[in-house]
């Protein structure tokens, strides 16, 4: 079956997050949103199917999952990632923020500290703080780029570049030590930088918090979406010791466009450290998953490959799409090519480099709403999110806006980096 992801449908008057509450986020109602991370695109008609089924049957009471549900992820962990698990170290949860919050509770005490990698996705700092725990910021370093060299009057630096981020170790260990760092919460891939690391990158960081006594979240909601030339590892997959210290965050949402059914599947396979994040899960009073939610999962992994298989090939298309036209057209703004997920990490220090200004800019000028760089730490300043996952003819028109607002901006307009 052919998918048509070139479809646009209207996504207004859906109580729809993205389309329908600018206001409510003070941001005017006629700018395009290409900021939050879900999809423009309906979810595969098997999905679709099933949740009509289940519609039909009338009754939602209380419901959980049989031996179909977990073949279902079985298979898909197998065939995608090579990877398999134990039935018993599934743990269900209504969605990855809420199964990461938990495990904060889980893992740490009040005061203990917690270790992120800015820029990252902003709940991660969120759920550190709002538990009373010290937040620790391993800053990943962009190679090659001072902050301090970038000028608009710049013609050397490249309008697309590869990604170039990486973890400074030396200091990823220091931290650790120095304060005394109980808990990591790693991104991969990475959000907002797009970053799929290596295996080995991976392994030198679980031997560090395997030195240390750092138990480890690792958030792989982005896991389906690697880009032509890279490859996700599933971290626990790298050492049965390493899968002893870690809680593996996965879900459907993110792949099939499911984020509103919260459903989401956890696994962790050190007993004790199980029965401790089951404990907070019960502590929450969330016990349960929504009929729905699990259906749409079941159904998602069971049908959902070529349907994802024809989805990476137009995010593709959109992302060279969109390379060719930062180089042909607005060559003052970097691109940094992602090597996965459907979010691009732009660099507009050569352009504007004032977030405040740019913010309005974006909103009042080009008319888009972006996610704004410093959203994910202080190393996003200067940076915008876009969300590709829209029918090309919605990434262009927004392009397009852009391009013409950077043009009614005279040079004397611009402030100097």
């Amino acid at each position: 079956m052919k998918y048509d992801f070139d479809r646009v449908i209207d996504r207004r008057n859906t109580n729809s997050l993205k389309f329908d509450f600018a206001c409510e986020f003070g941001k005017p109602e006629d700018a395009l949103p290409l900021w939050v991370a879900d999809m423009d695109f309906q979810a595969p008609i098997e999905v679709i199917n099933a949740l009509k089924e289940t519609a039909d049957h009338g009754i939602f009471g209380y419901s959980g999952h049989k031996e179909d549900y977990l073949q279902a992820l079985h298979k898909w962990f197998r065939e995608r990632f090579a990877w398999d698990f134990a039935d018993e170290t599934l743990v269900k949860a209504p969605g990855v923020v809420f199964a990461i919050a938990n495990a904060v509770r889980a893992c740490t005490q009040e005061g203990d500290s917690v270790l992120i990698q800015q820029p990252v996705y902003y709940p991660f700092a969120g759920v550190v703080r709002d538990n009373n725990r010290k937040l620790v910021i391993n800053s990943l370093v962009r190679n090659g780029d001072s902050r301090n060299d970038i000028s608009k009057n710049d013609t050397a630096q490249a309008s697309v570049v590869d990604n170039d981020y990486s973890v400074d170790f030396a200091a990823f260990e220091r931290q650790i030590v120095e304060e005394q760092v109980r808990l990591f919460i790693l991104c991969s891939p990475h959000n907002p930088i797009g970053r799929v690391w290596s295996a080995e990158e991976l392994r030198r960081m679980g031997e560090i918090c395997l030195r240390h006594n750092v138990l480890i979240i690792s958030d792989e909601i982005h896991a389906d979406f690697v880009y032509r030339g890279n490859k996700h590892t599933i971290f626990p997959s790298l050492a049965p010791e390493l899968a002893e210290i870690t809680i593996l965050c996965t879900a459907p949402s993110k792949t099939f466009n499911l984020a509103g059914l919260q459903v989401a599947n956890i696994f962790i396979s050190n007993s004790s450290l199980r029965q401790k994040f089951e404990t907070e899960i019960n502590r929450s009073g969330y016990s349960l998953l929504s009929v729905m939610g699990l259906r749409a999962c079941q159904a998602a992994y069971e049908y959902g490959a070529d349907w994802l298989d024809q989805l990476l090939d137009y995010l593709q298309g959109n992302l060279l799409w969109l390379e060719q036209f930062v180089r042909d057209e607005i060559p003052q703004i970097t691109l940094i090519r992602p090597q996965g997920t459907y979010l691009v990490w732009l660099d507009f220090r050569r352009f504007m480099p004032d977030d405040n200004q740019r913010r309005k800019f974006m909103l009042d000028e080009a008319k888009i709403w972006l996610d704004d760089g410093p959203m994910f730490g202080t190393e996003g300043s200067g940076y915008e999110r876009i969300n590709i996952a829209c029918p090309r003819s919605v990434l262009e028109q927004a392009m397009h806006q852009l391009k013409r607002a950077m043009e009614n901006v005279s040079s004397h307009d611009l402030p100097l980096c």
